[in-house]
């Protein structure tokens, strides 16, 4: 279920077709985020953005000889007293998450503390594993969260939920995650892989500029920023297209389409 990796590392990129894994490395240290990660991070990103054919980027954990799976500790406190980081940068990472082409899946393998959580939010869907915790300890710390992060939690899990992460610090079970509707899917490590795999096909079966449109329409709506004009220029862009007119002839001769993206 976890990736086994020969040694620690900063955050590491495997492509292979159109599915890219990006795998937190640092299991010994519960995969804390130190400014060095973030950087990689943003690096790999812009290396799944420009790799056409990537469809879905899978942004798993490595929880190898930990007595209770961790997928991210958050980010390292240490990080804050080093020049030009602390969480203005550490915003960069969810938010360029959130703006990827492909379809993003959290494969959350794991406990989530800190600043990871915004980063499993800034997917576009998840995958949780029975019995993790979830905790956000911003308010603890004495530190008002970076705007991005609060409109991400209010959006995903409701203002009452968001309320409770920040007023309180108190963590949540995997359940009540599952309760506000934050999993496509809890499950035992026994399921994890078909799981995580059945997700990842039904995504690649569906049409690539289709998705990739609809993505962006989707995050401007969630952002404050659609434009109805621009919106209506992407259904005319796909009605219009090669997959759509493949989609159609194949769902009337009763066979699976293939889709060229565009």
């Amino acid at each position: 279920m976890s990736p086994a990796l020969a040694q620690a590392s900063a955050p590491v990129l495997h492509i292979e077709g159109g599915v890219a894994t990006i795998t937190l490395n640092r299991p010994a240290q519960r995969n804390r985020l130190e400014n060095g990660d973030l950087k990689a991070l943003l690096a790999h990103f812009e290396t799944v953005n420009q790799t056409s054919q990537v469809q879905v980027l899978v942004l798993t954990a490595s929880t190898s000889g930990q007595p209770k799976p961790v997928f991210c500790a958050g980010y390292d406190i240490g990080g804050f007293d080093e020049p030009g980081h602390g969480s203005s940068f550490f915003e960069e990472i969810p938010d360029a998450l959130a703006a990827l082409r492909p379809v993003t899946i959290c494969a959350l393998n794991g406990s989530v503390y800190g600043g990871a959580t915004d980063v499993v939010l800034a997917c576009d869907l998840r995958i949780g594993l029975q019995g993790i915790e979830w905790r956000m300890p911003a308010t603890a710390l004495g530190l008002h969260y970076y705007p991005s992060g609060l409109q991400r939690y209010v959006s995903r899990f409701g203002l009452a939920g968001a309320t409770r992460a920040f007023l309180t610090a108190r963590p949540f079970s995997a359940e009540q995650l599952n309760a506000m509707g934050l999993f496509e899917a809890l499950v035992t490590p026994a399921q994890w892989d078909a799981t995580l795999q059945a997700l990842v096909q039904d995504i690649l079966a569906l049409a690539p500029l289709a998705v990739q449109e609809t993505k962006k329409s989707l995050r401007e709506i969630e952002t404050g920023q659609a434009d109805v004009a621009r919106l209506r220029e992407r259904e005319h862009i796909t009605s219009r297209s090669a997959d759509f007119a493949e989609g159609r002839a194949a769902f009337a001769e009763r066979r699976k389409p293939v889709f060229v993206g565009r």
